[in-house]
């Protein structure tokens, strides 16, 4: 009995396939920068009167509410809105319908959009957090090891939602119009177009409970140097579990 080989792709194959997600994102001019733009905006709006009111000692309004809502923006327009329209162009386009015929595997294309897109958001929160830092005082959180991991479970959260979209959203123009009405949806309950106070009691507790309004609460709670409650955490968790769960059942390879 002849043994057949089996051929998988290696750290070359890989490293290709990371230079190619970074060229496509690199192209989409709108997808590249429209999620470090869209937040520094907001961040120079708000800036300057934050950086003066005193919200906590030692800590003023921007960097316990500001900076934790641009962070914020920054992963979710990237994993709600970007990664959602590149799988589905990828799908529509037969890409990973090729691909599962190789020794390559579609889930390849799902790591390196995960790797890249780190990689811009930690470019846009980076950009961001230099630009406070420099330009309006914004001092870093007390706890830099738990800031880290509230962002990473955060941008967990907004990748699992954003492959929801992948997985539901029938063409890549569809995954762009859900994936900007789900931001600007959860966005609006979570504080981004002002003071969640001015929201209906009810429209306050469902956006605690949704990614983007409990992964500003979570940053918030680092940034003022105090304990991040599991209520903040949970929902994100929840996010996490959900989206893979969902994702995973109604995702189409073509």
């Amino acid at each position: 009995m002849t043994d057949t080989a089996v051929y998988r792709p290696g750290p070359r194959s890989w490293a290709e396939l990371l230079v190619c997600e970074a060229k496509m994102v690199i192209r989409d001019t709108a997808g590249l920068v429209v999620p470090i733009a869209l937040p520094m905006i907001i961040l120079v709006m708000n800036a300057s009167s934050a950086g003066r009111a005193v919200v906590a000692p030692g800590r003023t309004a921007l960097d316990v509410y500001v900076l934790p809502l641009v962070f914020t923006m920054v992963l979710a327009t990237t994993g709600i809105v970007n990664t959602p329209s590149f799988l589905a162009y990828y799908r529509t386009s037969g890409i990973l319908r090729r691909l599962a015929m190789t020794p390559a595997s579609p889930a390849m294309v799902l790591v390196a959009q995960l790797a890249v897109g780190v990689l811009q958001v930690s470019v846009g929160i980076a950009a961001a957090w230099t630009l406070a830092a420099l330009a309006f005082g914004a001092k870093p959180p007390p706890n830099v090891g738990a800031a880290i991991g509230v962002l990473a479970l955060a941008a967990l959260a907004m990748y699992a939602t954003g492959m929801v979209v992948a997985a539901l959203a029938p063409t890549p123009n569809s995954a762009v119009a859900i994936g900007l009405i789900l931001f600007f949806a959860v966005g609006a309950l979570g504080g981004m177009f002002g003071d969640r106070g001015s929201l209906p009691d009810a429209l306050a507790a469902i956006g605690d409970r949704l990614p983007f309004g409990a992964a500003v609460q979570a940053l918030s709670a680092v940034w003022s140097g105090g304990a991040v409650e599991p209520a903040q955490l949970l929902p994100l968790l929840v996010s996490v579990v959900c989206g893979v769960v969902i994702a995973s059942i109604f995702f189409r390879w073509e």
